[in-house]
């Protein structure tokens, strides 16, 4: 189903994007922050501002800010994917799962955990705890590749054929994952369940920073992205007429996507929805200019996924909920939604 990118299926009120976006981002942090097993408030940042070393200075230094950062960079990460994957698609409804990078990725984790679990018992005590994201970000790259080499053999230029080739790998790589927790013990079973529902409890600074360059690398690009994604708005045959090297661009595009989406699932296990959710968002802000909309739905998937991390945390205070849970909760019931938008925007019935 296509439904036009000129017209959100998501409308707001006509509000500042940016003002708006700034004011979330900053309500959703103060709150992330300041909410959790131990309720924290300003004495706490004062005392973290002064080196005092009491208790809620270094719980917000040592807790709760690798994780406000993290689910910051996460959420822009899965958002920009998501704006990436449905101007590629010229599809509202299209986000990073739709091609299956990441489930390429759960994958290699599943693999890494059951059938390679004695080699990589083996590696040095170092590498160890980066054994499961290595192996995540290669099964994502792997997906990447096999993709366009699938859909180059089947359907050479076709977006068709890359979604098809998407579906089909998606439900291949599914069907391994699902192999190796019939066989996996009772430990790789809980790990890969948290794989497999999400989680940000591997907040951490250096994880922040790799990701956080991610990010910030492809947010440079923005721009450059889409006018191309603009163009490619009118139709491939439009796109190259005005000079748009649609090939080239639909790789790169592909290849951001892989990298994005890898680079979440590698720490945070599968989450959904965000990466739909905030490109809507974004374009009932400001419209459907692609240059726009790039950098404030990777803004919106922050704040989403930060609103989200925050209830997985206080919901079941002192336990957690896997995030990627609520995601899809909150998220499935918005899918109707916009299925039901589309079906009246481009007219018909079901």
């Amino acid at each position: 189903m296509d439904a036009p990118l000129d017209r959100p299926l998501m409308r707001w009120p006509a509000l500042p994007g940016w003002p708006l976006a700034f004011a979330a981002l900053a309500a959703a942090v103060v709150v992330a922050a300041n909410s959790g097993a131990l309720s924290l408030g300003w004495a706490d940042w004062r005392a973290l501002l002064d080196g005092e070393p009491t208790q809620g200075a270094l719980v917000l230094a040592q807790l709760r800010l690798p994780r406000v950062a993290f689910a910051v960079v996460v959420g822009a990460a899965l958002g920009l994917a998501g704006a990436l994957s449905q101007g590629v698609f010229r599809n509202p409804l299209a986000e990073p799962t739709l091609l299956g990078i990441p489930s390429g990725a759960i994958c290699a984790v599943a693999l890494m955990l059951t059938v390679l679990s004695a080699w990589a018992g083996g590696l040095p005590p170092a590498w160890r705890p980066f054994a499961v994201p290595v192996a995540a970000l290669a099964g994502a790259w792997a997906m990447c590749a096999l993709l366009q080499g699938v859909a180059r053999l089947l359907v050479p230029g076709a977006v068709a054929g890359l979604l098809l080739a998407g579906l089909a790998l998606n439900a291949l790589a599914m069907a391994v994952v699902g192999l190796c927790t019939y066989v996996a013990t009772d430990e790789q079973l809980r790990t890969l369940t948290f794989w497999q529902l999400g989680s940000l409890a591997l907040a951490g600074w250096p994880v922040v920073a790799v990701l956080g360059a991610a990010v910030a690398g492809a947010l440079a690009m923005s721009r450059r992205w889409g006018q191309g994604l603009n163009a490619l708005a009118l139709g491939e045959t439009v796109a190259a007429q005005v000079g748009v090297p649609v090939v080239r661009l639909r790789r790169a595009l592909v290849l951001a996507l892989a990298l994005l989406s890898g680079l979440a699932v590698a720490w945070c296990g599968m989450i959904g929805f965000v990466g739909l959710l905030a490109p809507h968002a974004a374009r009932g802000l400001v419209g459907a200019d692609a240059r726009r909309v790039l950098p404030l739905a990777a803004w919106f998937g922050a704040v989403l996924l930060l609103l989200a991390d925050t209830a997985a945390r206080t919901l079941v205070v002192p336990a957690e909920l896997p995030v990627g849970i609520l995601t899809a909760l909150f998220g499935a019931p918005v899918l109707f939604v916009l299925l039901k938008r589309a079906q009246r925007e481009i007219g018909g019935g079901w």
